[in-house]
């Protein structure tokens, strides 16, 4: 470990101690993991305190970890993820926090700490179905007025449930269920009769 990184593990350990329930390095980064409880207090005092001093959120992204690295998962299944940026310091750090309810995850905004999470929020409540409470504006973003369901979900259909098109007798767009039948699209693999054989000759 770098002497920055170090550095910045020890004061968080400090300024956060056992509120952070654990913490990895990964990629040059550290990655601490918080309980919904505690998330609002860590990451006020990430931003304040001026030994971290996290000026910045950079990013924030819902994880579904229903499948993880191709197996199963024992723990809780959603998770928002933020990515931290300190200028003063030079450092950055990602916070995990796991929704404790897979059927209704519900995760407390941080709009009130950074307001550039607005959007962020937004996105991760459209796609994933992550609620934040204490969102002044907490609507779909990218997905379509009628959408049903989340289509980051891992159990979402990679074809969706409905599609829409334009009905030239109705004069209108209208909404109807999925048409397209699902397939397998594994290539089809043709090669030349002795293909990768070595010629020991």
């Amino acid at each position: 470990m770098s002497a920055k990184l170090d550095l910045l593990s020890q004061n968080l350990q400090q300024h956060c101690g056992n509120r952070i329930t654990s913490q990895q390095i990964a990629f040059g980064e550290i990655t601490i993991d918080v309980d919904v409880g505690d998330y609002l207090e860590v990451m006020t005092t990430l931003r304040d305190e001026p030994e971290l001093r996290f000026e910045e959120l950079m990013d924030l992204c819902g994880v579904d970890y229903s499948t993880y690295k191709n197996s199963a998962w024992t723990g809780k299944r959603f998770a928002a993820v933020s990515h931290l940026v300190s200028i003063a310091h030079n450092w950055r750090v990602r916070v995990r926090c796991f929704a404790p309810d897979d059927d209704f995850p519900s995760i407390p905004s941080i709009t009130s700490i950074w307001n550039s999470v607005n959007w962020f929020e937004r996105e991760a409540f459209d796609l994933f179905g992550i609620v934040f409470p204490g969102h002044n504006d907490l609507r779909r973003i990218l997905t379509d007025y009628g959408f049903i369901g989340h289509p980051f979900r891992k159990d979402f259909p990679i074809s969706g449930y409905v599609e829409m098109r334009y009905d030239p007798d109705q004069q209108r767009v209208i909404y109807q269920p999925v048409t397209i039948e699902p397939r397998e699209i594994t290539p089809r693999i043709v090669r030349e009769e002795g293909y990768g054989e070595v010629d020991n000759a």
